[in-house]
């Protein structure tokens, strides 16, 4: 897998921790230029710092994409400043676990704005520049859990189908424009998503996957040849799911 003799270069949301900082070091190590999203700045600051270190380009962005009315904005002043983008990671999300019918439906739409609707914001600011340059590629972090019913994961996995159909639909409307579209699944994961206060779960988090090998993953898609595309990919625990 060679990368295009210019440097790459990558929007990654939820930067700052798990997932999206370990994908942030993976791509930086293969020479990806990185523009790091999330909310806290003095976490980004840090990986920001991490990814110059290897030799890149990164920049940190404090960005909350729960403010959904501002996320396109932002992202397309981004791509404006910090690019051409040449790929975006959507990987911001949370967790949340609660019966259908206990879950209220405040904390149902705070789920559906971030783990979806953000993302749907993120593609728009990045989609004019992609198509401009008939490249990009747009890697979307979903979850098992968009599969699969668990229970009191109900808004959860809704919120995740819901984000693995809108990469499915993305894919074929812009596959014409030169744009690969990629939803990956994984299994549990360990990060700090365990030990926030609207998830309630008792897992062996030894057992789980580790952000890097998603991370890994993600890479992998991100650096097969334009002639070639993962549409979608599972990464589960050895072990199966928790």
């Amino acid at each position: 897998m060679n990368l295009p003799p210019s440097q790459p270069r990558a929007i990654i949301t939820g930067a700052s921790s798990g997932i999206g900082r370990a994908t942030a070091l993976a791509f930086a190590k293969q020479g990806i230029n990185v523009a790091l999203l999330s909310r806290s700045l003095d976490k980004l600051k840090a990986v920001e710092q991490a990814a110059v270190e290897v030799g890149v380009e990164a920049k940190a962005y404090p960005i909350d994409l729960a403010c959904i009315e501002t996320v396109r904005e932002k992202i397309a002043a981004i791509a404006t400043e910090f690019g051409p983008i040449d790929i975006l990671v959507n990987n911001a999300g949370m967790g949340y676990t609660n019966p259908l019918d206990k879950t209220s439906l405040a904390d149902w739409q705070q789920i559906l704005d971030l783990n979806l609707t953000s993302v749907f914001q993120c593609v728009q600011g990045v989609l004019p520049q992609m198509r401009d340059r008939a490249t990009g590629t747009i890697i979307n972090v979903a979850s098992i859990a968009a599969y699969n019913a668990f229970p009191d994961w109900g808004a959860y996995s809704v919120s995740k189908a819901a984000l693995v159909a809108l990469g499915k639909t993305l894919a074929v409307e812009e596959r014409a424009n030169g744009i690969r579209v990629v939803n990956i699944a994984p299994g549990a994961v360990n990060t700090s998503i365990w030990d926030t206060d609207t998830v309630q779960a008792d897992f062996d988090r030894s057992s789980m996957l580790t952000p890097e090998i998603v991370a890994q993953s993600i890479l992998h898609a991100a650096l097969l040849p334009a002639q070639a595309v993962v549409e979608e990919m599972t990464v589960m625990p050895s072990g199966g799911a928790l």
